[in-house]
């Protein structure tokens, strides 16, 4: 890993014990105040102690009670998660993308993808040589980012538009937040027209959605740290223009394609489940389709290798070459079918018959073919934005979002560890929630204090799931910008397709009820730390 990108953004390693017996100072204090606000509110000493014992004493003695034995084994990264209330057995006819979703790939594409993309730098765009020296940093970059095409920023955003302090990265090295506030008048807010468009590329910003674009966001942190680190003068704007080409190059010439292809159980993972899950839905009378934006070639090795040289045998329409998302909002392009060597037939396509190969194409002739409508069919793929944003928001199909990240984030979020600190974190912000009221020297004294601690257990908590970005569906409190668009564009998500097997087919995922704000004190982890939405509320309850 290059040096630089060592410890940015960790607070210094401390255990959650150490963050409590420095409260429990503050909490003497929270003490004091209650006894002395009690007398202007006329209330005697006994009352204010038992109310200080009923509301603050036991948040500390809770913060491991309230975590159930067994909590940490709860989550598992076998699981399907619903966004919407689905009843499989309501669904007659699955369909699925291709890469990331029937076929699940190893980080090693990643490296080979960074690598290639490198070498088109220097040697079509003649970019110095020095940055060949930076190797591939797993683990640097996460899904769902959003990057400053003109100031030449990768950062998280929230579900709010709001960037998250911390996480912004000038190559491979964090911007100080006052600098962030410098570069964008004073806030962390990215406006609306600023931010990515519907399929996340605006004019100044872009997202990146797609596990392909893992590599391309290292890149473009490498080729600004090469200029900054060397002091010398670039144009932010056209470097992540060629950097993209040159990532774009790598898909176009081939070169993925025939890196899988040479080695498919090297880059090619759980292909056997994937089989079984094919095999499952076919028994079940279930219809299956194809539609993906590789080539045929391709597609017929991976699949050979996962299923057998009869994989088509389980799919009633393949269609390749699609290019999504254009496919399911253009009326334009026809359908194509291709002989067994891969050439087009020029004649007009009447149906979509089992067996077939077609190319191109789009949603709309494949509705009228078909008749394939509604909720009765299940799509399943990786990008939100490609794959699932205009099947749910347009012709209601439903939709199923792979997310291979949910292993790590399940496991980190299974964790001893993340399961206090969240919960200490949680009635920290409880007390502080109570403690602003007062305004004397020594409670904003307590605050302040608080107020530094909880910074350091968000930072804490980040750096379980990633040093520089950390957890792809939180910013602190807030969803990221991603985990908002998952939840819009998705019905269900889940961490492969394997993942149905653990389930009938006539099962029903029904969303857990989380609360509204204006729900929370109904809430468990809300009632722990006594906090009152109303912080006048006691002083205020005779006005009517």
């Amino acid at each position: 890993m290059h040096e630089s990108t060592r410890n940015n953004g960790r607070a210094p390693e401390k255990s959650i014990s150490s963050y409590s017996l420095r409260s429990w100072n503050c909490v003497l204090h929270m003490l004091k105040v209650c006894l002395l606000s009690s007398c202007s509110l006329r209330t005697c000493c006994n009352h204010t102690l038992n109310h200080f014992f009923e509301r603050v004493f036991p948040v500390f003695s809770l913060c491991l009670d309230l975590i159930p034995p067994g909590a940490c084994n709860l989550l598992n990264s076998s699981a399907i998660y619903a966004n919407n209330e689905v009843n499989l057995a309501e669904v007659d006819i699955y369909g699925f993308d291709y890469d990331y979703t029937l076929a699940l790939y190893s980080n090693a594409l990643n490296t080979m993808i960074y690598n290639a993309a490198k070498g088109f730098l220097i040697e079509h765009f003649r970019y110095p040589e020095g940055i060949l020296k930076y190797d591939y940093i797993p683990n640097f970059a996460v899904r769902g980012l959003h990057y400053d095409i003109q100031k030449g920023l990768l950062m998280k955003i929230d579900a709010f538009h709001y960037i998250q302090p911390g996480t912004v990265y000038r190559g491979l090295n964090p911007l100080p937040d006052e600098e962030v506030l410098e570069l964008y008048g004073g806030t962390y807010h990215v406006p609306l027209e600023q931010d990515s468009g519907f399929y996340g590329k605006g004019p100044k910003v872009k997202q990146f959605m797609d596990i392909f674009s893992i590599p391309e966001m290292t890149l473009l942190a490498v080729a600004n740290d090469f200029f900054i680190t060397n002091d010398i003068e670039y144009d932010p704007v056209h470097l992540f223009k060629d950097v993209s080409e040159a990532i774009g190059m790598v898909h176009l010439k081939g070169y993925m394609y025939k890196w899988v292809v040479q080695d498919l159980d090297k880059y090619i993972l759980r292909g056997e489940e994937t089989h079984a899950v094919l095999h499952k839905l076919v028994s079940s009378g279930k219809k299956l389709f194809l539609i993906t934006n590789s080539p045929f070639s391709f597609v017929d090795k991976g699949m050979t290798h996962m299923v057998g040289e009869k994989w088509r045998d389980f799919f009633d329409v393949v269609i390749v070459q699609a290019d999504k998302p254009h496919f399911f909002t253009d009326c334009i392009k026809p359908f194509r079918r291709l002989d067994t060597k891969g050439d087009l037939c020029w004649e007009k396509i009447k149906s979509l018959d089992k067996g077939q190969i077609y190319k191109q194409g789009n949603l709309f002739d494949f509705l009228r073919l078909t008749g394939w409508r509604g909720s009765k069919v299940l799509y399943f793929g990786d990008h939100l934005y490609s794959d699932l944003a205009d099947l749910m928001l347009r012709h209601g199909w439903r939709t199923a979002a792979i997310v291979p990240e949910l292993e790590h984030e399940t496991k980190m979020v299974s964790t001893g560890r993340y399961a206090l600190n969240l919960t200490w974190l949680q009635a920290l912000t409880g007390l502080m929630e109570r403690l602003q009221t007062h305004r004397d020297p020594e409670s904003q004294q307590v605050f302040l204090e608080w107020q530094k601690e909880r910074e350091e257990l968000r930072i804490m908590t980040k750096n379980l799931f990633n040093p520089q970005f950390g957890s792809i569906f939180r910013t602190c409190h807030n969803p990221t910008y991603f985990s908002r668009r998952l939840c819009r564009f998705s019905d269900i998500y889940m961490t492969s397709l394997s993942c149905l097997l653990n389930y009938d087919l006539s099962y029903t995922f029904y969303p857990r009820r989380t609360p509204l704000q204006h729900e929370a004190p109904l809430w468990m982890d809300q009632l722990c730390t006594g906090c009152m939405k109303t912080p006048f509320l006691e002083e205020m309850s005779h006005i009517r």
